[in-house]
């Protein structure tokens, strides 16, 4: 930041924090034992595809780097109305660790090769035995999470997610701006 941006009240955009995702096994004890909500085992990242052959290539090496251990699930990839691509990714319920270890690799992956600015969102999938769900989405351009908690085609639970806000205020960067919590009608996992 030059002097002529502190002057006209300009500020440096908030980076990526990529390692805040280890802090949502931490988080998954909290929601558990004060809401109810459990993991699903259930993670995702979001991002506007490349064409070219460096990206195709970029996510064959995430596609096989996820896929090495033999007993997970293979890596699902889906598009969404958007456009947007979505890989997928199943763990144990109760290796959230994992879980986070997983989509820490995506974004690094494609943060490394010069990908980060395609990077929108990771979302970790939580369920309650009510049948409610949540997803805890980590906005990549701002390093903060919000809670989205869809209750069927474009209805959302506001109250569960103020809930889930609350409780994980200490734990982790929750964004402040309400405007910032966007739908993310039918992502997967949710």
């Amino acid at each position: 930041m030059g002097f002529w941006d502190a002057i006209l009240g300009r500020r440096a955009p908030r980076q990526a924090d990529l390692d805040a995702l280890f802090g949502v096994p931490s988080a998954a004890i909290t929601l558990e034992t004060a809401l109810g909500m459990r993991a699903t085992g259930v993670g995702s990242v979001c991002f506007r595809a490349a064409e070219g052959a460096a990206f195709a290539a970029t996510q064959h090496d995430i596609e096989a780097l996820l896929e090495a251990d033999p007993r997970t699930p293979p890596v699902e990839r889906t598009v969404d109305d958007f456009g947007f691509t979505w890989l997928v990714v199943r763990r144990a319920p109760e290796d959230v660790a994992g879980l986070c270890t997983d989509l820490h690799a995506v974004n690094v992956l494609l943060e490394e090769q010069g990908f980060g600015p395609a990077l929108l969102c990771s979302v970790v999938g939580f369920a309650g035995a009510d049948g409610r769900t949540v997803g805890l989405v980590y906005l990549y351009k701002q390093g903060t999470f919000y809670p989205f908690a869809p209750t069927g085609p474009q209805q959302r639970d506001n109250l569960l997610e103020i809930n889930v806000r609350d409780q994980l205020a200490g734990e982790l960067p929750v964004e402040e701006s309400l405007q910032r919590w966007l739908a993310l009608w039918g992502a997967p996992g949710l």
